[in-house]
């Protein structure tokens, strides 16, 4: 009990220092965000403030007599001290427009501080144009800056014995330090943009599919109602001149008419209320029906007749153990629906119609023919949605249609659709 009573505190001690923790982080990333976008907005700016505070460190360096605490030759003439501090300070107003020609600049004073032995702790300074050139530029860009800062001072401990530990090996320690702090900089930035880069080409990759969803919806919506109304109009327009040409002889046929009209009008309003349902964005969800299958074969053939064309649906073979998906279904029912539609518009009188359907073991086979003399027209239905829309079902199942004349002057259309598990 005495242990359960001390680890509750214990842990509320630790998220408390990491809330502490994570409040300073984002307090210091948020500091460092701010002098970014001051750095974007006024470069300027920021070049001369720091070029300013390293040059004032310098000349305070000269006033207060500190370089002497350093020098071997304290008795170096002053102005010509005060003119190196200068020299390794003004230039870092150029620092990050061009960091080569600054290291270039500070080389012979870096040459004569060392030669004098005045040794001013401004030299230092190489080491800021050397970082520039470690976030930006090549390795052996960084290299050859490298040996042109630590030359002087490489020529310092030749000519002057016992100062290498003093001089050459404390630039090689900056310059290891300033070239591996630039390069991580410069590999997190690089990690960084990436990031960026990557979640921009993915938006755009979802924003391209959504379009192209989009557009597959609209095209297959279009689809959807150009068989749904084509189809219905063509069997209202034939019930309605078949009852017209009944009503003076046969009222009672007329009255049949008329029924079969209302009723093929319903079903139509009901296809295209289900296919519409699904463009509504706001409001109550569309009533729900199922798609036509094939079981709904009779009953489109029984409407078409109705219309005054004479149609025979024969079906050869069984069919599989494992139904046809509602997709390959909906594609052989719309086929067909669209082929009789094409009868019913442009066979002319007369005229009768013969759909097969065949299972076989791999495929969906459907044959539709007529004995009409519209021909000519019904190449020229193909040039619309008709025959085109026939050929993008099939082609969503990976399924062929072929159309065109019978040899009587007829019309034939064929459709073959691979079952789900065979190859196409």
């Amino acid at each position: 009990m005495a242990d359960d009573g001390t680890r509750g505190p214990r842990r509320h001690e630790v998220r408390g220092s990491s809330t502490g923790t994570a409040t300073l982080t984002g307090y210091i990333r948020a500091r460092l965000e701010r002098l970014r976008a001051l750095d974007r907005r006024r470069p300027v700016l920021w070049d001369l403030t720091v070029t300013g505070f390293w040059t004032a460190f310098a000349v305070l360096d000269f006033t207060s007599g500190g370089w002497r605490t350093v020098a071997r030759n304290v008795e170096a003439p002053e102005p010509l001290v005060l003119l190196m501090s200068l020299c390794f300070s003004v230039p870092l107003l150029w620092r990050r427009r061009h960091p080569v020609a600054v290291l270039v600049a500070m080389a012979p004073v870096s040459v004569l501080n060392i030669w004098t032995g005045a040794v001013v702790q401004a030299a230092f300074f190489q080491l800021i144009p050397a970082y520039t050139v470690a976030l930006r530029f090549p390795l052996r860009t960084l290299a050859w800056s490298g040996v042109l800062m630590c030359l002087p001072a490489a020529a310092g401990a030749v000519h002057i014995p016992g100062t290498l530990d003093r001089q050459l090996v404390s630039y090689l320690w900056g310059l290891a330090f300033v070239a591996l702090l630039g390069i991580a900089v410069r590999t997190r930035r690089d990690y960084t943009e990436a990031l960026l880069d990557r979640a921009d080409r993915l938006e755009r990759e979802r924003d391209q599919q959504a379009q192209l969803a989009a557009v597959a919806e609209r095209t297959r919506i279009a689809r959807e109602m150009h068989d749904i109304i084509g189809h219905n109009l063509s069997v209202i327009t034939g019930l309605a001149d078949g009852g017209a040409y009944a009503a003076a002889t046969n009222p009672e046929r007329a009255g049949q008419a008329l029924q079969a009209i209302g009723t093929t009008s319903r079903q139509a309003m009901a296809e295209l209320r289900r296919v519409l349902g699904v463009l509504r964005e706001t409001g109550p969800a569309a009533e729900l029906a199922p798609q036509p299958s094939l079981d709904d074969l009779d009953t489109l053939v029984a409407g078409v007749r109705q219309a005054g064309l004479p149609v025979r649906l024969t079906v050869h073979g069984h069919p599989p153990p494992v139904p046809a998906s509602p997709g390959r279904q909906l594609a052989v029912y719309r086929v067909v629906q669209e082929a009789l539609t094409n009868t019913l518009k442009h066979a002319g009188p007369g005229t009768t119609a013969h759909v097969t359907l065949t299972y076989t073991p791999s495929a969906l086979e459907m044959l539709a023919t007529d004995t009409g003399q519209g021909g000519a027209a019904h190449v020229g239905a193909g040039g619309g949605r008709g025959i085109s829309g026939m050929r993008e079902r099939a082609s969503l199942y990976h399924g062929t249609l072929e159309a065109g004349r019978l040899p009587t002057n007829g019309w034939r259309i064929r459709l073959r659709l691979p079952l789900e598990d065979s190859p196409a």
